[in-house]
Formats: structure tokens, sequence, C-alpha cells
């Protein structure tokens, strides 16, 4: 059934690595939605309604970290768990988890890690009216294996 493990609206520029993720959460039942930058992200995300978002830090128009902070801003969006997918630069994860941003994945990422984020924010998303943790207490990043 589509949509049975949750939504995630993946937003990267790049159209090679929106489509490995969004194969990859599709084999794995989440249903995936994709943005082609930050701008894309705040147009749909209010149909959307995703369970958990993706984002790459460097794209066009409106960048990954600007788009964190404009969604923690949106009283519609500040709950939904967001995940920075980047070089992860030590600049971009105390940005990131300075202005709320969940987890983050360093490319190149191994799907199986990918998944296992996915999975840990929705877990976290549903968790979120019970007081799970905060925005802001981020998850350490998950490097490149080998």
């Amino acid at each position: 059934m589509p949509g049975l493990s949750g939504r995630v609206l993946v937003v990267d520029d790049n159209k090679v690595i929106r489509q490995l993720i969004r194969v990859n959460l599709e084999l794995e039942g989440f249903e995936v939605v994709t943005a082609a930058d930050g701008a894309e992200c705040l147009e749909i995300v209010h149909q959307v309604r995703p369970d958990v978002i993706t984002l790459d830090v460097v794209m066009p128009r409106l960048d990954g970290l600007h788009t964190a902070s404009r969604l923690r801003a949106d009283a519609r969006t500040c709950h939904v768990p967001v995940a920075i997918i980047s070089a992860c630069t030590q600049y971009e994860m105390d940005s990131g988890k300075a202005l709320g941003v969940d987890a983050f994945l360093a490319k190149p990422f191994e799907p199986v890690d990918l998944v296992e984020l996915v999975r840990r924010l929705m877990r976290q998303g549903a968790a979120g009216a019970t007081g799970a943790a905060a925005p802001g207490d981020a998850e350490p990043v998950v490097g490149p294996t080998g």
C-alpha cells in the first residue's frame, strides 16, 4: 500500500542523487516526493505533508540551511524531522544543529544508512507528540564507509 511506511520529501538539485534516494526509499516501502531546490520544497511542502524531509545543502535559489530555517520557523512544518544529506562539513553540521536539523548523512552514503536514518526519523516524528528528541538534538553524522 503506497505511503504505508510514510512520505519523504527529498530535496536535492542533483537529479541523479534525487533518483538514487527515491529508488532506495521506495524499495523499502516509503512514498517519495522530490524537489530540485529549497524554493521548490517550500512551494510544495504544505500539499505534500511529508513525514520526513531530506535536504542537500548546496542548491540554487534557496540552499538547504536556509530551507531548514524556514521549515523550522513555520508552525505547519516545525515538527517535521529534517535530515541534511550533504558533504557534512563542520560548518554545515554546526549551522544545521543551531537551526534544529535532526540528523546528518554524509555523501557518499550507503543506501542501508539512508534507509535506517529515514526509519529513525519516522519513529522520532511519530513520537514527537510524546516529547521525544527536541529539534536541535541532532544525531551524529553517518559518514562514508570504507
